[in-house]
């Protein structure tokens, strides 16, 4: 169940998942400074990092190039809503433009994909990302760091949604 009036004045730290992706202009180099602005955010505990990935891009213009995709989860203090603004600071600080056609090339592409269990439903943010267990993209980093991760409304582990993709 979605709550558009999460009350988060109770949160003192969360952990939150960031899917990375690039595919424009050297995306190692893109991915690796977004990574460590990430880590400007995070506060205490440990800071995960996946391995860079490189996948097909899914749905996006005939001939984009290829994405290379990360994971990152961390800890913070920051609302979801104030976290997902400054996410979209950080795309946009890249090149990436305010206004853009659906799933274009990009420099840099930051999804919030979960903070601890918190459920959220607002028109510019939803929690955890509906589509995290639908992208082979985003569950085989996010595996690598948190295999046994099951967040609200979901049936399985993180693992076993990769499991149960692969095998379509």
């Amino acid at each position: 169940m979605c709550s558009d009036c999460a009350d988060f004045t109770s949160i003192k730290t969360m952990r939150a998942g960031i899917a990375l992706g690039s595919n424009l202009g050297d995306r190692n180099a893109i991915l690796t400074e977004a990574i460590g602005h990430l880590r400007d955010f995070h506060e205490e505990g440990e800071f995960l990092v996946s391995g860079l990935h490189e996948t097909w891009p899914m749905n996006c213009p005939p001939g984009s190039p290829l994405f290379l995709n990360a994971v990152v989860e961390l800890e913070t203090s920051l609302e979801p809503l104030i976290f997902f603004r400054h996410l979209q600071s950080l795309e946009m600080a890249s090149g990436r433009p305010e206004y853009r056609g659906i799933n274009e090339p990009r420099t840099l592409d930051l999804d919030l994909l979960y903070c601890d269990g918190i459920t959220l439903c607002l028109p510019e943010l939803e929690l955890p990302h509906p589509r995290i267990t639908e992208r082979s993209f985003v569950l085989v980093p996010l595996a690598e760091i948190r295999p046994d991760l099951q967040l609200p409304g979901w049936s399985y582990t993180c693992q076993d949604y990769l499991l149960h993709i692969g095998t379509k």
